[in-house]
């Protein structure tokens, strides 16, 4: 008998996605799964619990009432308070869990005794499918967000990232090639900025320099990276290690470098910060100042396109959700590699 699948309304600020939309959740209860959604879960995604119903999802009143009734809860963000007091140890938790710069979630999900597993560290053939969609939303809202806080009513220098006949194109530094990082090096490289992009990986370094001209990949050694760092308008950070905390690639001392007023997003957040002057924060007051330079580090940049962005979760994640749902599943290596936290105890290589 499969387990009841419950999907609470997500709480962290200004965050809009929800975990499955009504036809992934449809296709769900069509094989004779019982799901339940929390009333207004998916409302700021734009689906009312009336599209739920109509594919047999039963419309939980509260939140008390989903995590009472639901054995596999599945969400999109971490749980913050309230949500942890509701977990109980016979939970099955699925979301993003970002536990590496965490430890105090960490350790509450252990005593709690459940077994999480979280989105971002479910390998399949070498890739993370489930993060993949968000990372690449995360790398384009990236060069959206930079190149507007270089506006002058937020704050910025006033300069337009891509130039125009005449004027010089803005420079775009990127640290990291994958999923994140390339897709802020194509939107970067778009706009008609100066882009370059630092990695280790010398396949990934040959794809981006052949995506477009104005792309410089590079390998980030010290004096040059120092170089483009202080000449950036816009640093971007897109560095991961899966499930490990980000390495900090570029220092204090680096960013005091920079030009006052020019901008850095550091998608690397979720993971603690490429960056060292990164700091969480969220939509409610998304950006500081430190050493004269703008930081952007929300740790769910995804939240502000929640149509777009709980489309693009649900279709990566469902095929994961059915393999869940059936008694073997710990023996499926993908999901069994990505459990967190089991029985109290922290069980992910990368974490330990």
């Amino acid at each position: 008998m499969s387990l009841k699948v419950g999907v609470p309304k997500e709480i962290k600020p200004l965050e809009g996605r929800v975990a499955l939309t009504p036809t992934a959740a449809g296709d769900l209860t069509h094989q004779g799964i019982e799901v339940g959604i929390e009333s207004g879960a998916g409302i700021p995604s734009g689906y009312p619990d009336s599209d739920y119903a109509h594919h047999g999802v039963q419309i939980l009143p509260d939140a008390d009432a989903l995590y009472d009734w639901a054995e596999l809860v599945v969400k999109v963000k971490e749980p913050i308070e309230p949500e942890l007091h509701r977990l109980k140890r016979n939970h099955l938790l699925f979301c993003y869990l970002h536990l590496a710069p965490n430890p105090t979630l960490t350790r509450k999900l252990c005593d709690i005794g459940l077994t999480a597993i979280a989105f971002e560290t479910v390998v399949d053939q070498g890739r993370l499918p489930i993060l993949v969609p968000m990372s690449d939303i995360a790398g384009r809202i990236a060069i959206q967000v930079g190149a507007h806080l270089l506006h002058i009513p937020q704050g910025g220098p006033g300069i337009l990232l891509g130039g125009l006949a005449a004027v010089e194109r803005g420079n775009v530094v990127v640290f990291g090639a994958g999923t994140a990082g390339g897709a802020a090096v194509r939107a970067a490289s778009a706009l008609g900025a100066n882009v370059t992009v630092f990695d280790k990986n010398p396949q990934q370094l040959a794809h981006m320099h052949h995506l477009a001209p104005n792309i410089t990949a590079l390998v980030p050694t010290k004096s040059v990276v120092d170089e483009k760092v202080a000449d950036a308008d816009l640093v971007v950070g897109a560095v991961l290690l899966p499930g490990a905390a980000a390495p900090r690639v570029v220092s204090r001392a680096q960013v005091a470098q920079m030009r006052p007023g020019s901008v850095i997003v550091d998608i690397s957040v979720d993971q603690g910060g490429c960056v060292e002057t990164t700091r969480p924060t969220t939509y409610d007051d998304p950006t500081y100042l430190e050493e004269g330079v703008r930081h952007f580090c929300v740790t769910n940049m995804p939240g502000a396109v929640p149509r777009s962005a709980t489309q693009a979760l649900s279709a990566a994640m469902v095929p994961y959700l059915k393999v869940l749902l059936t008694p073997d599943w710990q023996a499926d290596p993908r999901l069994a590699g990505g459990v967190n936290v089991h029985d109290g105890k922290v069980v992910h290589p990368a974490l330990l």
